[in-house]
């Protein structure tokens, strides 16, 4: 097969690939337009993944699409909270959603958040769908819906969880031959080593 015709039987997924690092970079850099930019990437790969028969992966992308919508809100609109003109020394206006680190508490309601969906996720598609690989779909599937979440709300962390979700999600795609989506998530994997460092910076702050 000519490299023209590789492009033409692969276009839907090379372009959800092109916006899918356009959405990393724009999160490196707390740019709010990564929400839409994520919109789209999700529309994309719900197409990718059910001829592909990754089926937890297809309803993550439903639950982003949710969420980015979600994340698009509080990104802009901030914490909600308003502060007066010469409060704390500030102009008036929105309290910004600032990074800032995971509490002990919600890392635990999360973590079980992580294990209940887990289970459900493996078993659903052990018992009702042909999915090559359900225990390893179900992980990455479920431990990207607690990654996004934090997203939105502007944690730290969650940068480590995608570097644990990159990492396994290149292993899996490479079984399926979904090339273009390996070589996009090795790029999220440096990425987020990238993400992390950016986003420490903030933190310190």
């Amino acid at each position: 097969m000519t490299v023209t015709g590789w492009i033409a039987n692969n276009w839907i997924e090379i372009f959800g690939a092109v916006t899918g690092i356009i959405y990393v970079f724009l999160e490196i850099r707390q740019i709010s337009w990564l929400w839409p930019v994520g919109i789209v990437t999700s529309a994309v790969y719900i197409v990718v993944f059910f001829t592909s028969k990754f089926y937890a992966d297809m309803s993550l992308q439903g639950y982003y699409l949710v969420i980015s919508v979600l994340g698009w809100y509080w990104w802009v609109k901030g914490t909600g909270r308003r502060v007066k003109s010469g409060e704390l020394g500030a102009g008036g206006g929105d309290i910004k959603l600032k990074v800032t680190r995971l509490g002990f508490k919600t890392g635990v309601v999360l973590a079980v958040i992580f294990i209940i969906i887990y289970f459900i996720i493996w078993l659903v598609l052990s018992k009702m769908t042909d999915s090559p690989v359900p225990a390893g779909d179900a992980f990455i599937t479920s431990l990207s819906i607690i990654a996004t979440w934090m997203l939105a709300r502007k944690k730290y962390e969650h940068w480590f969880l995608w570097i644990v979700v990159n990492s396994v999600s290149s292993a899996l795609f490479i079984i399926k031959d979904l090339y273009p989506t390996v070589v996009l998530y090795l790029i999220y994997l440096v990425m987020s080593f990238a993400g992390l460092r950016e986003w420490r910076k903030s933190l310190n702050k």
